[in-house]
């Protein structure tokens, strides 16, 4: 069993309230549950409009899997318009 984890920091520079950070980072966690059968959850920043944290877990038979399917997570989150991605923590195992 093979495990790769990232700790995605983002800046959401439109939202003027707690709704509508909700609507901007939901679609991403959604998005990556849905896409790429991954674990994730906002971690931090929950009380801030502008700011959040998502964690993300990856489990797989090889290691070269878990690591394609963290990239793949990686570009898609670089890919939401919505959201500045400020930094990037690949969390050892």
């Amino acid at each position: 069993m093979h495990l790769a984890t990232a700790r995605f920091e983002l800046f959401l520079p439109h939202p003027h309230s707690l709704k509508e950070k909700r609507a901007v980072v939901k679609p991403i966690i959604e998005g990556i549950r849905r896409r790429y059968q991954a674990a994730v959850a906002e971690v931090d920043h929950q009380d801030k409009w502008q700011r959040a944290a998502i964690g993300v877990a990856v489990v797989s038979a090889s290691q070269h899997h878990a690591d394609e399917v963290m990239d793949a997570i990686e570009r898609f989150v670089w890919s939401v318009p919505e959201v500045e991605v400020v930094g990037i923590e690949d969390v050892e195992t």
